[in-house]
């Protein structure tokens, strides 16, 4: 299998996951179980950086310490996939999966990075690493807030 097609095959699981939970009853998804992080674990920006005035598209690179990337549904212990949270005032439940939106961006194929098309002005960015079932890790993997301006 080429890079491509394992890309694409990653791609299309995450994208039957996702719609899989969506078909799931509240109290159903409660019950999946939530996949351990290691301690020290953590997720960061590696760009762009915190208070950054940024001209035209942003291209978001997305870094995480002491977990591997892993495309959504793959069960293999210490690893998950990225979801940038942008421009939320509170973050999302944890212990629910990761809801997806807007603000709410699943990169479930294990992608490392993005180019975000954002309105001018200040935006917030933040990451939350989701295991195979796009939920949190327990605890949590969340990068610091970051600010950002668009012109």
């Amino acid at each position: 299998m080429t890079t491509m097609q394992g890309r694409c095959a990653a791609a299309a699981l995450a994208v039957a996951m996702t719609a899989g939970l969506a078909l799931m009853s509240p109290a159903a998804v409660a019950q999946l179980p939530r996949s351990a992080s290691p301690a020290g674990a953590a997720a960061y920006f590696i760009s762009p950086k915190d208070g950054e005035t940024i001209t035209g598209d942003v291209v978001v690179r997305f870094g995480l310490k002491g977990m591997g990337v892993a495309p959504a549904g793959v069960d293999t212990a210490n690893t998950g996939h990225h979801h940038l949270l942008i421009d939320l005032e509170a973050l999302p439940s944890m212990d629910q999966p990761i809801p997806a939106d807007d603000k709410h961006r699943h990169f479930g194929a294990g992608q490392t990075e993005t180019t975000l098309k954002l309105a001018p002005g200040r935006h917030t960015l933040q990451m939350l690493l989701g295991d195979k079932y796009h939920q949190p890790h327990q605890p949590p993997v969340l990068s610091e807030r970051i600010t950002i301006t668009v012109k």
